[in-house]
């Protein structure tokens, strides 16, 4: 079904779309699908590959669960890639396994640039510090950059933000080349290790001087950092 786009997700969105529907293979402890109780296992809902996507929208398609992940076959994938081309439309889609979006999809031409932002989650630089099954920071931001070196729009979101080092969060950032970077907190209380104000206002500053184009404070940062926008 395609829903309009509500609550405290990007502004750019007017619409969310979610085919591939079930528990995440990533199983992040922050994720807040989770906050809806037990997810069902993992489904392509070919009912929805029906749908009429409409003209003009901007479209956040897998916001419910990473289509990319590891165990999403291939053949789903596709399906749902067939489905948005047909229509004359803009995608956003986030992955934590941009590695595999890159290998599916841009390496081998199967989505037009101009068609498609591509986003991946970083929220710190530090390894030692796991959540979940996702692949590591550094995979991710390798993975982006190679994304971007083929002409593709790309974002990255800091949320939840966990504590970082500046300098090292900074260059994983700028390494994926994304025009927009989006800075949030945890909103669900899950006891995360977070950042400093100090910290945050650094990073800001850093990524700003590195000529990112946006730089998203979003409005759950103001429990962490006052300066959020309202």
């Amino acid at each position: 079904m395609l829903r309009q786009s509500k609550g405290n997700m990007y502004e750019f969105v007017t619409h969310t779309f979610n085919p591939i529907k079930g528990k995440c293979f990533h199983n992040c402890p922050y994720c807040y699908m989770k906050r809806w109780g037990e997810q069902k296992p993992l489904r392509l809902d070919r009912k929805e590959l029906k749908t009429d996507l409409g003209k003009g929208n901007f479209i956040f398609v897998g916001s419910s669960t990473d289509m990319f992940a590891a165990d999403v076959p291939e053949e789903w994938i596709f399906d749902v890639i067939y489905l948005l081309k047909k229509f004359d439309n803009k995608y956003l889609l986030q992955t934590k396994n941009p590695e595999r979006l890159f290998n599916l999809l841009v390496s081998m031409s199967a989505v037009r640039p101009e068609q498609f932002v591509f986003a991946t989650t970083i929220e710190t630089n530090r390894g030692e510090i796991r959540f979940g099954d996702a692949p590591d920071v550094r995979r991710r931001s390798n993975a982006m950059a190679r994304i971007a070196m083929h002409g593709f729009k790309t974002m990255v979101t800091c949320e939840p933000i966990i504590d970082f080092d500046v300098p090292d969060l900074t260059s994983l950032i700028l390494l994926c080349d994304p025009e927009q970077i989006n800075i949030g907190a945890d909103s669900g209380g899950n006891g995360l290790p977070e950042p400093s104000p100090e910290k945050i206002q650094q990073l800001i500053e850093s990524l700003e001087r590195c000529d990112i184009k946006k730089v998203v404070k979003k409005k759950n940062l103001a429990r962490i950092y006052m300066e959020a926008q309202p």
